[in-house]
Parts: C-alpha cells; structure tokens; sequence
C-alpha cells in the first residue's frame, strides 16, 4: 500500500512539473489584472458613518456604510467633459518634479515626487481636484543596484506609469490625465523627437493594439517584462485645450512613442476599483483623506449619513488647486518640498445656512527622503458673525493586500487580523488593533451599529489622545501621526469601519475586505476672520523598525508568541545575508547551524532508533503473546524497555527542540519587511519573494475554484513546486526510518502517519518558500545525519543478547495483572478428599469383625 501511495505522489508531481513546464513554453499567461476604470473616481461612496448625533453623546448605534453614487448637484463623480478637450497641457520642465493642471470646473489630477532611478523622493502621490483627496500613492524609493525597493509582489509584467485614464468621447482612446515624473511614460521618446506623454494625450494602441480603456492598456502589456520596449500611437493636438472645438480635430497629429518598460512599484494606496488581479467584489472605491464639515452652527451629519443635510458634498465636490513647490512663498519650508493646495469656498448657499459662509483648505507636502506626507487642515470663517464649526477627516482605505490569499499576519487578538486592520494607540488602551474580518462580521450580524466606535465625545480625555491611527497591512502601515507634540488630542471622536457593501463581499475573501476610519474634531468657536487649523503627518511606508521608531509606531511590529526566537533568527538571517547577498542561502546557512549544534541530540535519537529496531523482534513476539491482552502487552513491554535501559521518548527532543526554530522562522517571514521580496536567485523569475509560496506556474484558470481559489482555496491560484519537494522528502524519511511494524496497530498508525503527512501537504501548500528551503535543508540534512550515523554504529551490539533472553524469559513467566485478577476470580474447582495417615484403613472380615 505504502509503495503504491508512494508511487501515485512522485507520478502526480512529475506529471504537475511537465505540464507547467509545457504550459510555460506555449506562453500561457495568468489572466490580466481587472483594473477597472482607473479613471479618477467612482461615484463617490458614503463615508463612515458617524456614531451619533454630535448633540448625543451616548455613541450607541453606530450606522452603515451606504453607497451614495451622486454628487451634491446630482452628476456623477466623474470627469465633466470630454477628457481630450477637458485638461491643459503639463508643464514638462518643472524642476520641482511637481505637476498640475487646474481647469476650474473639471477634475484635474495632480502629481507630486518622482519615480526618476537619481530623485530623492521616497514616494510619488497623485491627488485629484474632485474632493480634494488622494488617489494614489505609491513607493519608489531604490536599491544601491537602482532597482525599486518595494515593488508589487503579484504581477510581473512591465510598467508604463500611472496615467488616470479615461475613454475618450470624439475618439477612440484613452486620455492621459496624469503624467508622473520619472515614469516610463514621462521618458517616452517619439519617432518625431517629442520627449514624453502630456496631460490631454489621446493613447489609441499599445503594441500595435488599439485600446479605449485603461484596463486594456494593462491587458496589452500582461505578456511584457521590465525591458521590454513597447510603442504608443498617440493623438495630441492643439484643439484639445478649447472645449468647444470638439468636432474640429484638423490641427490634430499622431506621435508613435516607444516606452521603456519597468518594475511595477508598490502602489500603497489605490482606488479598490485598481485592485488587479487581488480586485474583491463588494470592496467601494473611495478617495483617501477625504475632509468635510462635521458640524456648522446648529446643523451637522445625521446619524447614518455622510453629510449634512442639504449641504454641498466637498467629498465629491471640485476644489480650487494650486500645486507649487513649498519652498516659494515660504521660508519656514525646507528646500525641494513639493506641496498641493486644494480650497473650496463654500457660500450660504452652499452651506444652507444663514452664516456668512466658510472656507476650507487643505494641503499636502511631499518631502525628499520620507514616508511621510505632511497634512494640514484649515477652516477659515470670512464673515462677520461667529460661527460653530467642526471638521471630519477620513482615513486612508483601498490599501495594498500584499498577497492576501496566502499571507499570514499575526494579530495580537483572538480574533485574527485579516489583509487590512484599522490599529490605533491611546494611552488608556495602549496598542489596538481593529480587524477588518470582525468589522466585516459586525457589519453583516448588526446592520443597525456596523461601525466599531473607538472613542466618543462622552470618553475620558486619556481614551482620546492619540498616538496614531491608521490602517496596518502585514508589511506596511498608513497612518495619522502627531505634527507636532506627543499626541492628537484635538479630536472628540473616531470610528472605524469597511468600506464594502457587506452583502457582496463573498465567504472565501472576507480577510481582504476595505476597511477605513475617521475622526471629528473638536467643536470650535470661530470669531470673524479665524480659522481651525490642524497638523498632521501621515505615514506611509514600510514596517522597518528603525523607520517606525521616528514615528513612534513601533508597536505596529507584532511578531506575537515565540518572539525572541523569531527576532534572534531574523538578526542572524540578516547577518548571513551580509556576508553572501542571498537571503536563500542564507536561510540554508542558518538550517545548517542549526541542525549542527543539534547534532549530539540527533545522534542520541538515532541511536535510538537503532535500538528500536533491535527490539522489534522481542516487542513483535510480546505482541503475539498479549495478542488479547493490552494492558499485559503494555506491562510487558515496559518491563522491557526498562530491562534493556531503553527510552522511547528519547528521539522526540530534537523535535521538540526544532518547534521554536520553525515558528519563529515563520513568524520573521510573516513579520520581517527584509525578507519580502527577497528572490531565490537573480537570475530567475521563479520564487522571487521567499516571504510568499514560490508559485512556479498558474492553474486558476482550469483547476477547480474550490482547490484553487484566492481566499478559501486549499491550493491557490498557483502550482508550488517546494511544498511538493517538501512532502517528498518526509515520506521518504518515514520510509526509510520508520522502524518495522510488530503488530496490525502499530501498522496502521503508520499508515495515518503517511495519510496525515499527505493531509498537512495541502494545508501547508502556500506556506513561504522561505520555510520550504528550511524544510528541504533541514530534511536533507536528517536523512544524510541517519545514513552516517546508522554506518558508524555497529548493528546488534547495543543490547546483550542473554539480557533479551532473560527478559523474554521472565516476560513469557510473568502473569499480568489481568491474568491475577482472572486467576483469583475462577470458581475454584472440588479437590479430591486426601487420606488421613494418622488412621490406618478399616479391614472388613468374614463374620463381620474388623481389623484395622
């Protein structure tokens, strides 16, 4: 039976290997991101709802998320007019790498930092004018080799850049809303001299393919790699920036680019619509860092809505911008800032209230060689009255799932974490953390209260100060921070929540479920001609502990039990890697040491298991005698054991011992930013991120949903070559090491011993390949550990044989205590009388006399 299962293992995985590799050399690909419409925004979703009412303290019921799809004057969130007559040309030579295009009326988009290999900026942050919020945000900072440090861990086609597309209405394409600097698309070069794309570009075909979405930009370039050179045919034209000249394209020209293709990077922050591949159903797409008013004089947000009642929207409303380099017009401003302004003028009318009016502004600054973006808040009282005014501001949400499907992030709540946490620190809770699956849950088990209140105006002042709140990923964090002082004590309450319709979103996705938060300031009192003003910090970079420190995010970093193990190995990890350059090596090198100071351990347990297999005979013969006995089968083979001096449990310390190792390892895979993204080799696609499974080909599109579905899906979306080498080699270890069966249990234990081996196979088919190099080393390691030792040990000299003898010969004497207890329970049998030799037998005579 065991051959046969051995047999059907090694033929299933070489049959996996041939057809991946012949499904690799006939160029099937993994089907193309479902990007969506990347064009700016959706119909803006409802906010998080506020908790109460601001004149009600008690914060009982907490209402839904509602899906509102319309702006305050009843158009859709989306760009006003034809996107080819709609934007003004970019200002190309913008030393400043900032670049904005404002057209009071329209949606314009902005973008500030650069992806530029030789710029000092970390980050490049593309606002729009519609809501005054963020719509991407993405890493861009760069290894000593140039390459992107953090790039997208889920595709590995090329890059063009981010360009905000939207179709176009008197022609087929797509208009260039955005340009990045630094981008491929930005460095482009056309046949005709002409050196980049520009905001109001017309893109008509990729690759010779003609495209009029954006998701058919990504489709054409799926099949790309970094490298490679594409071409665009693009229509650019000097009618676009006159709005009534659509009909006349005359002047229009067409420019063939060719494009240079890159890594993706990590785009941190995204619309939940650009979720890719990962893209949930259910998930809204929503700005980030959205701000409206919370309260004015009398009137504020209703429970359960997002605005108040009759009042223009400035979520969804277009705001005046101003992008231009913080250093100009500023002293206080350090050299080579890049900051937006965004302000929304809001008239009596727009308030529907009889004040005077307000004004709301806000800004943005991107500073050269930071994760962090500056953020400050203003609102502004023009008039001559006093008014009442307090302001919300929401978090960010459409956050990277960095892999979900198969990620492991380590929560410090019963509860687990999902892809996407809301985390927080007061000092009357210290550090929390909110889980997007239980908010998820609440949601759907409590429609009326969906939201998880944090603090409400009613709490003591230590449950508001805050340290920080944000949105946490398994490797990355996005969170508020303090300007400046120690906390954010300037808010009365916060609240978190999804951001998802909690009726789509389906069973086996729940962990990647959107999730966001906001916060109400304080009531203010404004005199005529003052403002509420607030600074903040957001963050948005990697989980790195020195990083974190300077931010005070430290607690963001849980690597929960068996810390200090996981903290030790991944200080080793990183001190091998600093001597070879390869985090797989390394992990080798670490397995090796390891299982070398194990050695004096391993030797006893294989010694062991030497002896095991030298008194297999008398166990076997112990078994056939106790066949129907247990308990005197046990007795007896104790008796044995202690007989012979020998210890069945003596081989499972270096197990036990090796428990550690293994968790911790994982946890610094599931944990250590260092180790994601690390490649098994340079020189191969294949495992080039040892904190994920290696993922050698993709079968989501033929095998089962069930088996190869992202969420619930036993096995994922793609064929992992390791964990099959790791099962492998762990029957072949039980084979050649498993000492004989003596008796039909002890045959059947192994049998489930080689199902439950199998059974594990699945359940740990997406563990990182990281931890499969460990297995297989440490795997190796053992079988050739058995090898040598079993050849330096002699064979049969462990125990005397007279001992085994003897103690067989006392065994086969010795009742158990069953056989007592029968012996002194048997019904005893009648005896036959003895004669008394004391009297002499009676003699009967003729004539009746006797004698004795």
């Amino acid at each position: 039976m065991e051959r046969r299962l051995f047999t059907f293992v090694l033929a299933s995985s070489a049959f996996f290997v041939v057809y991946m590799g012949l499904r690799i050399l006939f160029d099937v690909q993994p089907p193309p991101p479902a990007n969506g419409d990347p064009a700016g925004v959706r119909p803006a979703a409802e906010s998080l709802a506020d908790a109460d009412t601001p004149s009600d303290a008690d914060d009982a019921t907490a209402p839904e998320i509602a899906d509102g799809a319309e702006t305050a004057d009843g158009a859709e969130a989306t760009t006003d007019s034809d996107p080819l007559v709609a934007a003004e040309a970019a200002d190309q030579t913008q030393a400043e790498d900032a670049e904005a295009v404002d057209r009071p009326g329209r949606q314009t988009w902005a973008s500030l930092g650069s992806m530029a290999p030789d710029s000092p900026y970390f980050m490049m942050v593309t606002l729009t004018n519609r809501g005054g919020g963020i719509e991407r945000i993405e890493l861009t900072e760069r290894n000593e080799n140039g390459r992107l440090k953090y790039r997208r861990v889920d595709t590995r086609s090329g890059y063009m850049g981010y360009l905000a597309g939207q179709p176009a209405s008197r022609i087929d394409g797509v208009a260039v809303n955005v340009v990045g600097q630094g981008t491929p698309a930005a460095t482009a070069v056309a046949e005709s001299g002409e050196i980049g794309l520009r905001v109001g570009d017309v893109v008509i075909a990729v690759a010779g393919t003609p495209v009029t979405t954006a998701d058919e930009i990504d489709q054409a370039l799926i099949d790309t790699e970094p490298g490679d050179e594409v071409t665009l045919e693009v229509i650019r034209g000097t009618s676009q920036n006159d709005s009534e000249s659509d009909s006349d394209s005359s002047s229009d020209q067409t420019l063939v680019f060719k494009v240079t293709l890159t890594e993706h990077p990590l785009d941190l922050v995204r619309l939940a619509s650009q979720g890719g591949p990962e893209q949930v159903p259910g998930n809204l797409s929503r700005l980030s860092c959205l701000l409206s008013l919370e309260k004015i004089n009398r009137k504020s947000i209703p429970a359960g809505g997002s605005r108040i009642n009759g009042m223009l929207d400035a979520t969804a409303a277009l705001w005046e911008s101003e992008i231009t380099p913080a250093d100009e017009g500023d002293a206080n401003q350090p050299a080579g800032d890049l900051r937006a302004v965004f302000r929304l003028p809001l008239s009596a009318t727009d308030l529907d209230d009889a004040s005077s009016g307000l004004e709301m502004q806000r800004g943005y600054t991107v500073r050269p060689g930071s994760y962090d973006i500056g953020l400050d808040v203003q609102i502004r009282n023009p008039g001559d009255s006093p008014q009442e005014v307090a302001y919300r501001l929401e978090g960010v949400n459409g956050m990277t799932l960095e892999g979900w499907w198969y990620s492991n992030k380590i929560s410090p709540n019963w509860g687990g974490a999902a892809a996407r946490d809301v985390v927080y620190k007061t000092p009357a809770m210290g550090h929390d953390l909110i889980s997007g699956y239980a908010m998820l849950k609440q949601a759907r088990n409590e429609p009326q209260s969906p939201n998880h209140v944090i603090f409400a105006p009613d709490g003591d002042d230590r449950s508001k100060q805050l340290s920080y709140i944000g949105v946490d990923a398994q490797y990355f964090t996005v969170a508020y921070v303090p300007g400046e002082g120690e906390a954010m004590n300037s808010f009365r309450r916060a609240v978190a929540g999804i951001v998802a319709d909690p009726q789509v979103i389906p069973d086996d996705q729940e962990r990647a479920v959107n999730v966001s938060f906001y916060v109400d300031s304080n009531v203010a009192q404004l005199g005529p001609g003052e403002s509420l003003q607030e600074q903040l910090v957001l963050f948005a970079g990697p989980k790195r502990p020195e990083l974190l420190a300077n931010y005070g995010l430290d607690d963001t970093i849980y690597y929960g039990w068996f810390s200090w193990p996981a903290k030790l190995l991944a200080g080793v990890l990183h001190f091998m890697y600093s001597l070879i350059g390869n985090y797989a090596v390394a992990i080798v090198m670490l397995t090796v040491v390891v299982r070398g100071m194990m050695f004096p351990l391993s030797r006893k347990a294989a010694i062991n298991a030497q002896k095991m297999q030298e008194l297999a005979p008398e166990m076997k013969k112990i078994a056939e005698k106790y066949k129907d006995d247990m308990e005197g089968r046990l007795k007896a083979q104790r008796e044995l054991q202690q007989r012979v001096g020998f210890n069945p449990m003596a081989g499972c310390l270096p197990m036990f011992l090796q428990l550690p190792i293994f968790i911790g390892l994982y946890r610094a895979l599931s944990v250590d930013i260092e180790l994601r993204q690390a490649a098994f080799a340079s020189w191969t696609n294949w495992a080039s991120n040892l904190a994920g499974p290696d993922m050698l080909a993709y079968w989501g599109d033929w095998l089962w949903e069930y088996l190869s579905g992202r969420g619930t899906g036993w096995l994922g979306p793609y064929f992992n070559i390791l964990p099959v080498v790791v099962m492998g080699l762990f029957l072949m270890q039980q084979k050649m090491f498993m000492p004989p069966a003596t008796d039909e249990q002890t045959e059947m234990t192994q049998k489930v011993m080689t199902y439950m081996t199998l059974v594990m196979g699945l359940f740990f088919f997406r563990v990182p390949a990281g931890l499969c190099i460990y297995f297989i080393t440490s795997s190796l390691w053992g079988i050739c550990e058995r090898l040598i030792v079993k050849r330096t040990i002699p064979q049969g000299k462990h125990f005397d044989s007279a001992v085994l003898e003897g103690t067989a010969a006392r065994s086969s004497s010795s009742s158990s205590l069953a056989d007592r207890l029968r012996q002194q329970l048997a019904p005893e049998e009648p005896q036959a009388e003895r004669p008394n030799k004391r009297k002499r037998p009676v003699i009967t005579q003729k004539g009746g006399k006797k004698r004795r």
